[in-house]
Parts: structure tokens; C-alpha cells; sequence
């Protein structure tokens, strides 16, 4: 909570306009130059119509109220997380992305989707100049078009699952019993027939249900059809992550820290926490940013994530965005993952 200031640039909880500009103008001086902006620096580039020493009192004020602080012994002073917050919230003119983005899609045209998505990642890490992030699609909310039962030894059994959109999934089971080629061929086209134009998750809720029926109790094939898909369709892992452009970050000068960087290269390698905070997303309505400690994780301290879901028409969801220092320009990179959502969800549906 802010406490309530007398004459100063922080009442209500609000800043006054002046406190809003002079920490605009902070926020956007320490994106471009990495250095701490102090008050004459200000007067000198913002035309505020202010002395430095009013600069300076409102500097103060601001610093009280927690939007900024003052590193080391420097005279200037640079945005805490709160402050990017409020500019992010408040503050920001965005810009309009350039024909770059829409050019690059353009390029990824005709290609495969596992190539699709890298490419999309690699767009955005070269437009942003950080790290472009792409989570696959959820396969569950996927349409299912075919799968096929191939016997690979005795007792195991390879399950290809296709969907509509082209996703593939091998999934390796382990059976009672060995179960001949032949069989595998009836059990292959009797799931194909049954189960045709369903999501993945309604094929689960319908196996379930089918194998509580009466007939399967009775009829041999198709209670064992019901299990080898049961054990195809469970378990099925959530889409894979894409990072590109990794080492953009890391040549930020906020990363020169040898321990810093080290944990950075940890959270590219185990990927667990970017899988978790884009999931937070996949349901999410609309664009998120998360700087630094909200992302609650030690990691991404010093680190800001934008991200958007992208869904297309016929049901795929998944996640895009942008990885880099907290200090991005948010005005040009939160537009930017914005349109990249819109055009990978048109991208996908346009095989």
C-alpha cells in the first residue's frame, strides 16, 4: 500500500500527471540507455517544462512510493518492478508492429507444423531481438483423425495417433497378452470408425464410457479395442516448447553475472517453469506480462515475460511470446506478441 502524501506526487494511491510523466520519462530513458536516469538527464531530454530540483523532489517522492530506486551510489535512479508495472498498465504508447512480422510468417508458408512453430520462435526473437518462446498446441483439444496399432514384439504394441491438424504422437503398450497382427488390423479400423472427427479429450470421455457398457463385457475385439486406446489416449503429455534466440538475452548487460546466467541457461534447459507459466496462459483471457519476481521464481529475476494464447478455428491452443530483460521496450514488444497471437492462430488454420 502507498501511504498517502501531503503535497507530494503520490495521493490515493495515484500519481499525480507529473509524477506519471517523470516516471514515463525515467522508465523510457532507462530502456533505451541501460543507465541510471537522473533529474538534469530528464529536463535535458523531456520537454516537461521543470527545473531539476522540482524533478528532483518528485524523483523522491516516487523513490518513497516504491517505483523506482537508486543502485549503489548513483545519483540517478532506475524503475523497480512496480514502477514497469504501473508504465505497463498506465503508461505506455504502443507501437504498431512492422511488415517484418507479417513478412515472416509469409516465409513459414507450406511448412510442416513442428517447423511452423520454431520458425514463428524465431521470428519473434529476431523482431524483438530477446527470446522467442512457442508452446505446440494442446493435443487433448485437438480433432482426432486416424490411429493405428502396429504390433512391435510380444506384448508391445505402438500406437500412432494423428490429428486433424497434423499432429503426430507415438505412444509405446505394453499389453496383457501378444496380440497378433491381423487382430491389431481389425482393432485398428474398428477405433478409426468409432472414434473419427471427436476432440482427443471427448475420445477419452467416450472410451470411458463405452467400456462401462454391457456389449464390452461380452464382445472380445471390442473390449480390447476400448483398452489399447484407453492406454494410447492417457497420459498424454501437454505440447512441446520452443525457445529461440536464447543467447539474445544472456548478451544483456544485466546478465554479465556468471551465477545469473548459469540459472538463466537451467530454465532454457529443464524448460519446467517457462511449461508452467505458459499453461497459466493457455486459459488466460488476452495478453500477459509477468516481470520479474511475479513470475515467482528466482530465475526470472531481472526478467520480463510476455505472452499471448493463440487459438485457431478449429480448436488449437497454445502459447507465444517474448523472453527478455525487464528493461524491454514493453511499447513495441506487448504489440508485437499481440499480433504474432492473432496471425499464428489464422497460420495454423491455414494448414
Amino acid at each position: 500500500m502507498l501511504d498517502k502524501k501531503k503535497g507530494g506526487e503520490v495521493m490515493n494511491e495515484e500519481l499525480t500527471e507529473r509524477g506519471r510523466r517523470i516516471l514515463e520519462a525515467i522508465v523510457e530513458d532507462f530502456i533505451e540507455t541501460g543507465e541510471p536516469v537522473g533529474s538534469r538527464s530528464i529536463t535535458r531530454r523531456h520537454n516537461l517544462n521543470l527545473s531539476p530540483a522540482t524533478v528532483r523532489n518528485v524523483m523522491a517522492d516516487l523513490e518513497e512510493a516504491g517505483f523506482i530506486y537508486s543502485p549503489h551510489t548513483s545519483a540517478g535512479r532506475i524503475p523497480t518492478e512496480k514502477g514497469y508495472r504501473l508504465y505497463v498498465n498506465t503508461l505506455a504508447r504502443f507501437q504498431e508492429p512492422g511488415v517484418e512480422l507479417e513478412r515472416g510468417f509469409e516465409r513459414l508458408e507450406g511448412a510442416g507444423l513442428e517447423e511452423r512453430l520454431q520458425g514463428v520462435g524465431r521470428i519473434l526473437s529476431g523482431v524483438s531481438s530477446y527470446a522467442g518462446i512457442v508452446s505446440a498446441p494442446s493435443f487433448d483439444a485437438t480433432v482426432f483423425s486416424s490411429i493405428r496399432f502396429v504390433r512391435i514384439s510380444e506384448r508391445k504394441v505402438l500406437a500412432v495417433l494423428v490429428s486433424s491438424s497434423g499432429m503426430v504422437q507415438n505412444r509405446i503398450i505394453c499389453t496383457d497378452e501378444d496380440i497378433p497382427a491381423d487382430k491389431l488390423e481389425r482393432i485398428t479400423n474398428f477405433v478409426n470408425g468409432k472414434l473419427n472427427n471427436l476432440t482427443i479429450r471427448e475420445v477419452k470421455k467416450l472410451i470411458l464410457r463405452e467400456m462401462s457398457e454391457e456389449k464390452a463385457q461380452y464382445d472380445e475385439l471390442y473390449l480390447q479395442a476400448l483398452k489399447l486406446s484407453r492406454r494410447a489416449f492417457e497420459n498424454m503429455a501437454e505440447g512441446e516448447v520452443f525457445i529461440e534466440g536464447a543467447s539474445n538475452i544472456l548478451e544483456q548487460p544485466e546478465f554479465a553475472n556468471l551465477e545469473r546466467m548459469k540459472r538463466m541457461f537451467r530454465a532454457f534447459e529443464q524448460k519446467s517453469l517457462l511449461v508452467r507459466l505458459l499453461e497459466q496462459c493457455r486459459t488466460a483471457d488476452g495478453m500477459r506480462v509477468f516481470i520479474g519476481r511475479e513470475a515467482e521464481s528466482q530465475v526470472l529475476e531481472g526478467c520480463s515475460l510476455v505472452t499471448t494464447a493463440y487459438t485457431s478455428a478449429g480448436g488449437l491452443t497454445g502459447v507465444l511470446g517474448v523472453l527478455g530483460p525487464s528493461r524491454m521496450p514493453y511499447s513495441v514488444v506487448i504489440p508485437l506478441v499481440v499480433r504474432a497471437g492473432v496471425l499464428m492462430g489464422r497460420f495454423l488454420e491455414a494448414g
